[in-house]
């Protein structure tokens, strides 16, 4: 997986009013856990940019003062009008222990269906993984190749390498979807897995999953 350096000042005084003040100078408080205790440190807003408005994900070499550690992003907080970052959270990781991480899906191969003129819907774009921080991929790679219409593919079809899916194995992932150009060539065609009734689940779980990284 992908690493990113982000440099951070331990915090010596706590409280709102310093809280507020670090904000004011274009800090972002956070904190570190994970450890035998919460390390608070303040890191300036743009340095973060780069780990947060991305859809990739990061394992975090993170440097506050002299302490050197490894981390995920955990949890971010943002201003409801100006979008400003309010507050980050990160966890500290190790080599020999499993970590939880959402990971980013891709795509690959042209859908048999799509080609027969089928609609690909993709209804999750993340997936929440379990293994070790040498065994995570920057992104879990899918084939649609075979994808035909009315056919999905869901979580409990998938399997990868030394990482455990944590999802709902019936969790629909991606279909193609009847359209009504090969409704009206091939009469009595059945809808497409994914729509209709059959699209609620998936299309509840997506609403709940927020591209937001490792959250």
């Amino acid at each position: 997986m992908k690493t990113i350096e982000i440099k951070a000042e331990a915090r010596k005084n706590l409280g709102k009013k310093e809280t507020e003040k670090l904000r004011k100078q274009g800090m972002v408080p956070g904190v570190l856990y994970g450890g035998s205790e919460p390390v608070h440190f303040y890191v300036p807003e743009n340095n973060l940019r780069h780990l947060v408005y991305t859809p990739n994900v990061y394992i975090v070499n993170l440097t506050i003062d002299s302490r050197n550690t490894k981390a995920i992003l955990q949890d971010i907080q943002f201003h409801p009008v100006t979008d400003h970052i309010l507050h980050i959270d990160f966890k500290e990781v190790f080599d020999d222990k499993p970590v939880v991480m959402r990971i980013p899906i891709k795509l690959t191969g042209s859908s048999v269906g799509v080609r027969a003129g089928g609609k690909l819907k993709q209804s999750v774009r993340y997936l929440k993984v379990k293994g070790l921080i040498k065994d995570l991929p920057d992104q879990l790679t899918i084939d649609i190749s075979d994808l035909n219409i009315g056919k999905s593919i869901r979580v409990g079809d998938l399997s990868f390498e030394n990482i455990e899916l944590l999802d709902n194995k019936r969790l629909q992932i991606v279909s193609v979807q009847v359209t009504r150009a090969v409704v009206e060539e091939t009469p009595g065609a059945a809808p497409a897995e994914g729509t209709a009734e059959g699209a609620a689940p998936a299309a509840e779980q997506s609403a709940k999953e927020a591209p937001q990284q490792n959250k």
